[in-house]
């Protein structure tokens, strides 16, 4: 019995030490913005697949000023009321300007389609930050422009939204505890005459990040990542659409190796999958894009090279 005593007592002053630690409320970690609650998840799950030939080519100017040329070559799917895909082929070049300074980001993209892409952000103080992104088209009533104020504080959060078309809407998130943190959001959007408001939680610690988001829309998003090791990680999401009845859920996994990196996933309705970025040599990647919808008998592939 006296051999035994030692160990109970060890455990009861670890379990009573454990139970009075206290958490500094008053130091709380400030959250992730409200727009990449889903991050973890979307890096296994919404990776950049893509079909045909893709070839990216960046020049650095100098170390704030760059340049990049982009090449797609690809079908593109057109609407149909058939159930088979159907697929017209097309080629885009691009044209871009970058300018990165540790407190203003300029980029510009211009499509040979007239598409034009801008995207500005500057730090107006170190709390607050502004950001805006505009699209130009020549078709009617698709260009558009937003510009988000972001305010970050010690524990919390905030962002104003502006749009064309009357669209306002703001975001706040909060930490509660170390791991966990609330947030809502609120938009109107003036020309349909429509709003909404959203609430959401995320929580997350050095092994999983689990976030959960409904919105008056009808719309509820849940997702789990679970981090194996620091380069392995699954991700799982499960997105169901009160009003409209639709559900899906899908599984992916992300795994990075020395030098190439694997995501891929499969969902309930029976798409798979997958993307590899393999280094070459410094500054030159080697990508693979594969799809495949067999319900649909949708199969995309695509390969490509970035330079730079």
């Amino acid at each position: 019995m006296a051999d035994l005593l030692p160990p109970l007592v060890t455990a009861e002053v670890d379990a009573k030490a454990k139970f009075d630690e206290k958490v500094d409320y008053a130091n709380l970690p400030c959250p992730v913005p409200y727009e990449e609650l889903h991050r973890e998840a979307f890096m296994s799950l919404k990776a950049e697949n893509f079909e045909g030939l893709r070839f990216d080519f960046t020049k650095a100017l100098n170390q704030k000023f760059s340049l990049s040329h982009s090449v797609m070559m690809g079908p593109t799917e057109i609407p149909s009321q058939s159930a088979e895909t159907i697929k017209i082929p097309t080629a885009h070049y691009e044209f871009g300007a970058n300018y990165f300074d540790p407190q203003l980001m300029l980029i510009g993209r211009v499509m040979t389609d007239g598409r034009l892409n801008a995207r500005v952000k500057a730090d107006i103080t170190d709390k607050l930050v502004l950001k805006a992104n505009a699209q130009l088209t020549n078709e009617q009533h698709l260009s558009h422009a937003m510009f988000n104020f972001d305010y970050m504080g010690s524990d919390y959060r905030a962002q104003l939204q502006l749009g064309n078309s009357a669209l306002i809407g703001a975001t706040y998130i909060q930490s509660v505890t170390p791991s966990l943190s609330l947030g809502g959001e609120v938009f109107w959007a003036g020309v349909p005459r429509k709003s909404g408001i959203g609430y959401a939680a995320r929580y997350e610690t050095d092994k999983m990040v689990a976030t959960a988001q409904v919105a008056s829309t009808g719309a509820v998003v849940m997702n789990y990542v679970q981090k194996i090791s620091e380069k392995v990680s699954l991700a799982t999401d499960f997105m169901y659409n009160y009003f409209s009845r639709d559900v899906s859920a899908s599984v992916g996994y992300d795994y990075i190796l020395r030098q190439s990196r694997v995501r891929g996933k499969i969902d309930s309705n029976g798409v798979t999958s997958a993307l590899l970025e393999e280094r070459l040599s410094m500054g030159l990647n080697f990508l693979l894009s594969a799809e495949l919808d067999h319900k649909k008998k949708d199969y995309k592939f695509g390969f490509g090279l970035t330079v730079g």
